[in-house]
């Protein structure tokens, strides 16, 4: 049986400079506040290590029970205009999915065109498929509206 498979691809173009854009999503603690998909959810970094072939882990969730584990593998880092990473989701022992995620950084003024692609391999059904795209779009709907109120420095 072959996991299901699904691909989205996310853009916009968000008022930040190009250099704070790019360590907006790539520093640990930054990612911490604008990462979790929703007010109710943390994301909570347990190790970091942003270079090629460095990994990450952090857990996710709501507040009182961040039961998911999501191990990060940086594999190309091209400050600040791209990077590509993996993501696997695990919790209570059961695999999740796998993700390849890829940022594309532009500079666009005073602003920048992120362009975010996601391909998910879900190993629990379709339901992850919506779940990372969900989580992608909530997350950037909240990294957009830390940086426009200057909540996220």
């Amino acid at each position: 049986m072959t996991a299901p498979i699904a691909t989205f691809r996310l853009t916009r173009t968000i008022a930040a400079a190009h250099d704070r854009l790019w360590h907006l999503l790539t520093d640990a603690k930054s990612r911490e506040v604008w990462g979790a998909p929703s007010e109710d959810a943390v994301l909570v970094l347990e190790t970091t290590d942003l270079r090629e072939g460095g990994q990450e882990r952090h857990r996710c969730g709501p507040a009182d029970n961040p039961e998911f584990t999501v191990d990060t593998h940086w594999y190309h880092i091209d400050s600040p205009t791209r990077a590509c990473f993996t993501e696997t989701i695990t919790a209570g022992g059961q695999r999740y999915g796998e993700s390849l995620e890829t940022y594309l950084l532009e500079a666009d003024g005073p602003s920048t065109t992120l362009t975010v692609d996601v391909a998910v391999a879900s190993m629990t059904g379709e339901d992850m498929q919506g779940d990372f795209l969900s989580g992608w779009t909530s997350g950037l709907d909240r990294l957009e509206h830390l940086i426009s109120t200057g909540a996220l420095k």
